[in-house]
């Protein structure tokens, strides 16, 4: 199988169940914010140190970016259309249980962080920010599940934690922002 077909050369692409649309297309452009963040959070297991704790996370963002592509079929699928990989209460409720579970290993904020810290954490910052583009892109769909804007929302959520979880993890100290900026 070629990986490339030359039927997008002139500007359009395809929905799932073949419907043409513009690669500009609302859909496109939600989908196509999710495989950013999807990569990006590739990124940062990949960054991640031989450790235990480390092979443990990696297997819970393995997990979420399967889930991810998942999403991205869901907004791939024009309305009206069975999706192939629903989208399901206990994709959301796992982010929460490992936000809760992550977290309770973390000190309080008692400041606002800024994103950095290690090279993994980092990149799951940025993955964050990635997450929350796909959100905002993904809410102008029309009759979009409620579920993928649910789990988009605490994508972000958890991928803040896991930032924080990461370099609490390796004894990174967080970026923290100061009040004086002059």
């Amino acid at each position: 199988m070629k990986i490339y077909t030359k039927t997008g050369d002139k500007g359009t692409t395809s929905l799932i169940f073949g419907e043409r649309v513009s690669k500009n297309d609302v859909r496109v452009d939600a989908y196509g914010t999710c495989d950013e963040a999807n990569s990006m959070i590739g990124f940062g297991v990949s960054l991640l140190p031989k450790e235990e704790w480390a092979e443990n996370a990696a297997t819970v963002m393995q997990k979420v970016q399967t889930v991810l592509f998942h999403v991205g079929a869901e907004l791939a699928t024009p309305a009206g259309k069975e999706v192939a990989w629903k989208l399901k209460e206990e994709d959301i409720s796992f982010l929460e249980e490992t936000i809760d579970e992550w977290q309770a290993e973390l000190k309080p904020l008692k400041q606002f962080i800024l994103p950095g810290g290690s090279s993994s954490a980092s990149a799951l910052h940025t993955a964050r920010t990635i997450a929350r583009r796909a959100e905002r892109i993904a809410v102008e769909i029309e009759g979009v599940n409620p579920l993928v804007l649910s789990y988009l929302n605490r994508l972000s959520d958890f991928l803040f934690v896991a930032a924080r979880y990461v370099n609490q993890q390796m004894n990174v100290n967080e970026p923290v922002l100061h009040e004086d900026h002059s």
